[in-house]
């Protein structure tokens, strides 16, 4: 997305958040979406709970196809083999659905209507659209090919100690299609959500993995974990048909402007976009490490692994909801230099979201076995298998923590819509930290190793990014003065001459922070009290979920006994973390009143 230059009047910004400037009102006056819109409080917060609730949704039916997965075919070579495949589809879905393709094409519909608003000859919406949706179909469609001719060579590069590199290869090839079915998905929200229309593309991962446990179960017998993958692939489709009847109606009844001039739209910003599909690649190489040292361990180490990770990765997910919501919000203050405004917002949601991702994660710690138990032991997933499963658990939660930081921090590193490099700077030292763990420690500790890197790693990043946003605007303020009187003339003269000349020239450019300055020893202070109800909580729930021998007694028990200590310390509700939830649950509601859902 690029700078919006002075004269443009500024997009509406997407999510759940309809503050806009003028011109940027008429074009949501343009959509028929107004201030005096017909459609009560009431109703808006009625569709928005709606929306939610089939974010949720999906992601429950999330854990019903890993059940599935787990019982059909348990945690051994089968799993091994498509899991591996699976990394495509989890590439696919954070570099096309979730975090790449929205951060370029939200903005760049947004503008698209900002212009419109204009009176612009055309209509630079259908001009997007025009402009950029068939490159990247071609784009998407050139990568699942080149996935698919090229899927044995892919497995043993992730996977080089894999028993089933065949049946890996077979699965591999069906996921592959998903490159074009997320790429369109992906495309098909940013221009829905940009338009102030939420439900459909709510309603993608529903789709999705209903496709998958649809596909397990009636194919599963005749084509054993293959049927996985070609689940992937009708989901992937499903996704895409989820919202593309929205779509089209929404481009068919857009009244175009008055002239019908062509239009030059050029919303997006290169640079911006390879940072951060760059990050959202290295950030997923965990995966790839994790996998690929998994694969020398005995057969299901992977598949122990895999069922770990989305477990732990609930928590982290429901932390990170209010964050999805404020993101426009802080974008929006950088926007409009209000740079304080922005440090408030991060800090009140760091707050919020690390004390839920910290209870979260008290309770997996303390109810691991229990939890892994209720939700896999069963079919082919053994209690040897449960036993493995929940310990990898209770190492993947000691990550949490820095996987929700990094979460909140990386939206306030792009919110201003310009490109950095330095979050990808962060992530590869996270991602070498990850490595060097992994592989000095896997021959000795196996898939405990691996989770230890992981979670080693992501703090490292998280860490990172916590420095670099407190230390934004330092060192800029320095100019350099002529060459001292000591400094030799001759080549070196004209060297430091030059280095000097340019450090003017970089001094005399606008001081743009690369995300939002925040107040780190405040941040990190406050955290301390949490982190101590944490780890009370943790010890106390896991000694009361032991005693009872059922599995859903333990986990009842350990619950009520985390939720209890945790709150009792008077930690969680504290004043900065009760001031948090009730700012962030009234600019949720304010800014709802501007929202539309389809």
């Amino acid at each position: 997305m690029p700078v919006t230059p002075p004269q443009t009047p500024r997009a509406p910004d997407c999510g759940t958040d309809g503050a806009a400037v003028p011109a940027a009102r008429a074009a949501a006056q343009d959509m028929d979406v107004t201030d005096s819109s017909a459609a009560t409080g009431k109703f808006i917060a009625k569709a928005t709970l709606i929306t939610a609730s089939l974010s949720v949704a999906g992601a429950l039916l999330g854990l019903v196809r890993d059940q599935a997965l787990a019982q059909l075919f348990g945690a051994g070579i089968e799993t091994d083999a498509f899991l591996v495949a699976w990394t495509v589809p989890e590439f696919a879905a954070t570099l096309l659905i979730e975090d790449g393709l929205a951060i370029a094409m939200i903005p760049a519909f947004s503008l698209a209507l900002a212009r419109r608003a204009q009176g612009v000859s055309g209509d630079p919406v259908r001009s997007l659209v025009a402009s950029t949706l068939p490159r990247l179909s071609l784009g998407f469609v050139a990568v699942s090919t080149l996935i698919i001719v090229g899927a044995p060579y892919l497995v043993e590069a992730l996977a080089p100690g894999l028993t089933e590199p065949d049946l890996a290869a077979d699965c591999t090839r069906l996921t592959a299609t998903c490159v074009l079915s997320f790429g369109l998905a992906g495309y098909c929200s940013a221009a829905l959500r940009a338009h102030r229309r939420f439900l459909a593309p709510a309603t993608i991962y529903v789709a999705y993995n209903t496709g998958i446990i649809v596909a397990m179960f009636l194919l599963g017998e005749r084509w054993g974990v293959r049927s996985a993958a070609a689940g992937v692939a009708v989901g992937g489709c499903l996704m895409v048909a989820a919202q593309l009847p929205s779509l089209l109606r929404l481009m068919r009844t857009r009244r175009p402007a008055a002239s019908g001039g062509s239009v030059d739209v050029r919303p997006m910003s290169l640079a911006l976009l390879s940072s951060v599909l760059l990050f959202a690649m290295c950030r997923q190489s965990q995966v790839l490490i994790e996998r690929f040292l998994a694969s020398t361990l005995p057969a299901g180490a992977i598949s122990h692994l895999n069922y770990a990770q989305k477990v732990a990765q609930i928590p982290m997910t429901l932390s990170l909801m209010l964050c999805t919501v404020t993101f426009p919000v802080v974008a929006q203050a950088l926007a409009d230099g209000d740079t304080e405004r922005a440090r408030a917002r991060v800090e009140r949601d760091l707050a919020l979201a690390c004390r839920l991702v910290l209870f979260g994660a008290a309770t997996v710690v303390a109810c691991a076995p229990q939890i892994i138990a209720i939700l896999f032991q069963r079919g082919a997933f053994t209690a040897q298998d449960t036993v493995v499963t929940a310990g990898v658990l209770r190492v993947y939660a000691l990550g949490l923590l820095g996987q929700t930081l990094v979460g909140v921090l990386i939206r306030t590193y792009f919110s201003a819509g310009r490109p950095t490099w330095y979050p990808i700077g962060a992530m590869t030292a996270g991602v070498v930290t990850t490595t060097w763990i992994g592989a000095g420690t896997v021959d000795s500790w196996g898939v405990l190793a691996i989770a230890a890197a992981n979670a080693a790693g992501i703090t490292v990043t998280a860490a990172l990014l916590l420095a670099g946003l407190a230390q934004e605007r330092k060192g800029r303020t320095r100019h350099e003065s002529a060459r001292p009187a000591g400094e030799p003339a001759g080549p070196s003269s004209f060297v430091f001459s030059t280095w000097t000349a340019a450090r003017r020239r970089r001094a005399a450019r606008p001081n743009v922070p690369r995300g939002v300055p925040i107040r780190t020893r405040h941040v990190l202070s406050d955290l301390g009290r949490p982190l101590r109800a944490a780890a009370v909580a943790t010890a106390a729930g896991a000694f009361a979920s032991s005693a009872p021998g059922s599995p859903v007694v333990g986990f009842a028990v350990g619950c009520l006994t985390v939720t209890a200590v945790f709150l009792l310390l008077g930690l969680a509700l504290d004043t900065q973390g009760r001031t948090s939830a009730l700012h962030s649950v009234g600019a949720v509601t304010r800014r709802l009143r501007h929202g539309r859902s389809s």
